[in-house]
């Protein structure tokens, strides 16, 4: 049912529990995970001209890892890996990711907002949503609370 898996992975709380059901899916499917970071050309120092090898140096001297943590929980559970990296919109990188390599399933983490914060942050999860053309499972990194801490829903 499943050969490849995708997580689009930003270093979230939200994205690692994404990558967590990723990775159990894959797991008992025997399917690829494909562990995706966008780096986003409306953010600085990001630019469109930069090529993929500038945005890693960039990376590399910030000492991030984006897909990292991914490897290394897919290593652990013995379920192959790959690391790719693009530079673009994320929403819509995630969207070329699918087509360009037939993904079967999305797992995306979301970070439970609603009301007017989700409408002014926007949602990348969300945007995936409605674009893309295969199965979008959604992951809440962490349980989304009222203003007095309690539980929401």
């Amino acid at each position: 049912m499943y050969e490849r898996v995708l997580v689009p992975t930003d270093g979230s709380d939200a994205a690692a529990a994404a990558a967590e059901h990723a990775i159990d899916i894959a797991s008992a499917y025997g399917a690829t995970v494909h562990a995706l970071y966008v780096a986003d050309v409306r953010m600085s120092p990001i630019s469109t001209g930069m090529d993929r090898e500038a945005v890693r140096d960039l990376l590399d001297r910030s000492n991030r890892d984006p897909t990292g943590a991914v490897r290394e929980r897919a290593d652990a559970a013995g379920v192959p890996v790959v690391e790719a990296l693009r530079i673009g919109v994320p929403h819509e990188a995630i969207g070329a990711y699918v087509d360009d390599h037939d993904v079967d399933l999305v797992v995306m983490g979301t970070h439970g907002r609603t009301g007017l914060e989700r409408t002014m942050l926007g949602s990348v999860t969300e945007r995936v949503l409605r674009t893309v053309d295969a199965p979008v499972l959604t992951v809440r990194g962490e349980a989304a609370s009222t203003p007095d801490g309690r539980p929401s829903g």
